[in-house]
């Protein structure tokens, strides 16, 4: 009888892309939640280069960590495009995942399609809608990012046809997506700005449209205008069928507070007043020049207030991927760590970010505004300094700001450097001004929203078991 349960499990292949830890690590999450419900998942990874080798080992990590359910499985590798710029990163991934669809295909029919309950998509991976609807397998995309960016996706084919995205560098208008505030046409992507990026933003809204669902990793309480909007049909072209919502999120990186509980900067945030310290980390990717690392670190030192300051390798020859430690005393202004002991903590490359924004030492977050860093900060509680730097930054700021008034900007982000004056009022702003308070009762509120909707009874638990619902029937 435990053999025949075991056949008749139904299998649900969740489809990342390649190399894009930002994406992959909320897709493995989801797997985890999937898995924990009775469903076999296999995440599979595709659109794999000699070069990712990262990505495979963090994946076979993860798998041995957490095995019940729950696997991952590499299709091979295919080469680098030559038709597209090794410098276009989005269109470089996009077209690296259509390179493994057939091996995607291959993989499951192997599988048995007739257990696959469903194929979830990373949207990068969004052209494999095809493979699904050929095998006959429901298709749903995972859409990483907040609800107020998914609506944008699918009304992008109605901005497109105002030619707005090439307003962008006037500077001066703004695209309106229903449920969203105004997006100052500067703050869309880059990517949206030229002719190869708007029709692989085109395609992905008609892939979108064509899919059984859309799994968001935010809460419908967070942003109730976007998903109302999408809801209701607003943000989809006319002739196309608005695919079902499902609000799932805060989908997070496990805590590894074994592991991480041994970093320098927890010892330091436990003895540092409530809600006094602000932090600084900006993803990945997030590495400033010389000159504007020291400009941050001269605003810093003239605001005054309690800091720990992620600090990353200016960008250079070294391998962007995994760049080497910053030499600090050559980086920073002259003396700074001396004046600053005590009241400031400067950690090399990485910290903890998760259970950094979960102690209560912090009292305000300077972020790059990617979406798994807003929301750590809300289930943190903590109000944001908004820096946007790169990909969907920007707009994920309007939401922050604007929309959902948890964060203020960092005036000059869109400039060349970003001056020590602003960065000392911002930083003195957030963390001594009524409004700065203000601000951090409204996180505070967001964080309560949050928690409630991750309860057994909340939106995002019941929404995921609707989805797990569907597939095991």
């Amino acid at each position: 009888m435990a053999s025949h349960d075991e056949k008749a499990k139904k299998h649900v292949v969740i489809y990342a892309p390649p190399a894009m830890f930002s994406h992959l690590v909320p897709l493995v999450e989801l797997g985890k939640l999937v898995a924990a419900h009775g469903l076999e998942v296999t995440v599979v990874l595709g659109g794999l280069t000699e070069d990712d080798a990262a990505t495979v080992s963090w994946a076979e990590g993860t798998a041995t960590a957490h095995p019940a359910g729950l696997s991952f499985h590499r299709l091979p590798h295919v080469p680098r495009p030559r038709d597209v710029s090794a410098h276009d990163y989005v269109a470089q991934t996009f077209a690296l995942a259509r390179a493994s669809n057939s091996s995607l295909r291959d993989f499951l029919r192997a599988a048995s399609p007739s257990r696959a309950s469903a194929l979830v998509l990373d949207f990068y991976c969004g052209s494999a809608v095809d493979v699904g609807a050929e095998l006959g397998i429901p298709t749903y995309f995972f859409y990483t990012s907040s609800i107020s960016g998914q609506a944008g996706l699918l009304y992008y084919p109605v901005v497109h046809e105002t030619k707005t995205p090439r307003l962008r560098d006037h500077g001066v208008d703004h695209v309106q997506v229903p449920g969203n505030p105004p997006i100052p046409a500067y703050d869309l992507p880059e990517e949206n700005a030229d002719s190869q990026g708007n029709s692989l933003f085109l395609a992905l809204g008609e892939q979108m449209c064509k899919s059984h669902g859309l799994i968001v990793n935010s809460f419908r309480s967070l942003e109730p205008r976007a998903a109302d909007a999408i809801v209701n049909g607003l943000c989809t072209p006319p002739g196309r069928r608005t695919p079902p919502l499902h609000c799932i999120g805060p989908l997070l990186k496990s805590e590894e507070a074994s592991a991480n509980r041994l970093h320098e900067c927890l010892d330091w945030l436990d003895v540092q007043p409530e809600a006094s310290v602000v932090f600084l980390c900006f993803g990945t990717l997030g590495r400033f020049s010389v000159e504007q690392t020291r400009q941050v670190a001269r605003g810093l030192e003239r605001s005054g207030q309690r800091f720990l300051w992620v600090v990353r390798r200016p960008p250079g020859e070294d391998d962007m991927q995994k760049p080497a430690d910053p030499d600090l005393d050559a980086l920073l202004p002259y003396g700074f760590l001396a004046r600053t002991k005590g009241k400031g903590l400067v950690v090399k490359s990485w910290a903890p970010q998760r259970e950094v924004l979960a102690h209560a030492a912090v009292g305000g977050f300077v972020t790059h505004c990617g979406w798994n860093s807003a929301l750590e900060a809300i289930m943190g509680g903590v109000p944001m300094l908004a820096w946007p730097m790169y990909a969907e930054q920007r707009m994920n700021k309007v939401f922050l700001v604007e929309g959902l008034q948890l964060a203020v900007a960092v005036e000059g982000y869109n400039k060349e450097m970003v001056g020590d004056e602003e960065v000392a009022t911002k930083v003195r702003w957030l963390m001594e001004s009524d409004g700065g308070r203000e601000l951090r009762e409204r996180a505070r509120v967001a964080m309560r929203r949050a928690k409630e909707a991750l309860s057994d009874d909340g939106e995002s638990r019941t929404s995921l078991l609707e989805l797990v619902e569907q597939w095991k029937s």
